[in-house]
């Protein structure tokens, strides 16, 4: 499997990609704020595939769209990191410390008195 930076390049390959077809279309590639847009539209349709996967709505190939879906969020993600110039991995790993010493401080039983 590649490293999460070989993968972040792949996805600003494609996003580059995606800003010549809008350029050609549109005149323009979407901006920062089109693409969060994008992303908000990924994310719901995740929801609908996770109902499915759930039992709850009906779609055909769920399973295989749902991987498919989840692959779209993680490029949006990716995407949106490096237009904001944000370094992914940092980022990742402080936020899970974080949420790890939150969690292993509110499992700590209480304090003797």
């Amino acid at each position: 499997m590649a490293d999460l930076k070989a993968l972040e390049e792949r996805a600003w390959r494609v996003r580059q990609l995606y800003a010549q077809l809008e350029t050609a279309r549109h005149g323009r590639p979407w901006s920062r704020e089109e693409v969060a847009l994008g992303f908000m539209g990924d994310v719901g349709d995740l929801a609908k595939l996770v109902l499915a996967a759930e039992g709850v709505r009906r779609i055909e190939d769920a399973p295989a769209r749902l991987a498919h879906e989840l692959a779209d969020c993680l490029w949006s993600v990716m995407t949106l990191a490096r237009l904001y110039e944000v370094d992914l991995e940092a980022a990742f790993l402080r936020t899970m410390d974080q949420l790890e010493a939150r969690l292993t401080d509110a499992a700590a039983p209480p304090p003797a008195s």
